[in-house]
């Protein structure tokens, strides 16, 4: 699966589960602004679901998909064997413990070296609790590939957005040129509940703004991040 090839079985997994994606949730993707497709984006979103990253990976284009890779929680994918399969072999994530450092990205440049070597058909971008989150998403976008990511960092009640998190303000910095897609997720928490196993058909939607502009000299990073945030909101109200 390097450089973006999908094998046979993940072809065929992938497709089945965008169908039955769509099928549950009855997604419906809008786009409000052109989104360049030969740049690099970071795709953020709020966050109620553990289905939040499949639905939006399911609105890409299928040529698109095998270079997107959501950032989700390491102990919830690598649970079974099941969601390992998936995580690793079709979503290609990049799994994350919950209690990983926070250190800055160069401080673990070293270490991302490392991660680079490993291979895609074989493990998901796993990390332990000694590696740097920031910096194993820092290796995608330098490959010229894209992220799913959830500046709020726990799962919300779908309502409201929560404060966002430094990780999408230090990648902005970090990559002047990436595009930072918000987009607004209605409904999942509907879908599949907080603490609940059985998914319930809901319609739900998927609102894909237009980029917003990255963090500057002249920006705090509080002030990127309320911006960042406002963005999804005005998805959410209809405001833009």
């Amino acid at each position: 699966m390097k450089n973006g090839k999908l094998a046979l079985d993940a072809k065929v997994v992938s497709s089945v589960l965008v169908s039955i994606c769509r099928f549950l949730t009855g997604i419906r993707a809008k786009q409000t602004s052109p989104i360049a497709k030969d740049t690099p984006c970071i795709y953020y979103a709020n966050h109620s679901s553990h289905l939040d990253g499949l639905v939006i990976w399911s609105c890409l284009a299928p040529d698109i998909r095998p270079y997107v890779h959501p950032v989700a929680a390491e102990d919830y994918w690598n649970k079974n064997r099941l969601r390992r399969y998936l995580s690793r072999r079709i979503f290609r994530a990049i799994l994350i413990p919950r209690h990983a450092t926070k250190m800055n990205i160069a401080e673990e440049s070293n270490q991302c070296e490392k991660i680079t070597e490993q291979s895609t058909d074989e493990t998901a971008s796993s990390t332990s609790n000694k590696v740097n989150a920031l910096a194993i998403m820092q290796n995608i976008l330098d490959q010229g590939e894209s992220l799913i990511i959830f500046p709020e960092g726990t799962r919300g009640n779908g309502e409201s957005i929560q404060d966002f998190k430094a990780g999408l303000w230090h990648l902005s910095r970090k990559n002047p040129n990436v595009q930072l897609v918000p987009i607004y997720l209605e409904n999942l928490n509907r879908v599949l509940p907080k603490g609940s196993r059985l998914v319930v058909p809901v319609i739900c939607s998927a609102i894909f703004g237009a980029p917003i502009v990255p963090t500057h000299d002249n920006e705090s990073k509080q002030e990127f991040l309320i911006r960042a945030k406002s963005a999804l909101e005005e998805l959410h109200n209809g405001t833009y």
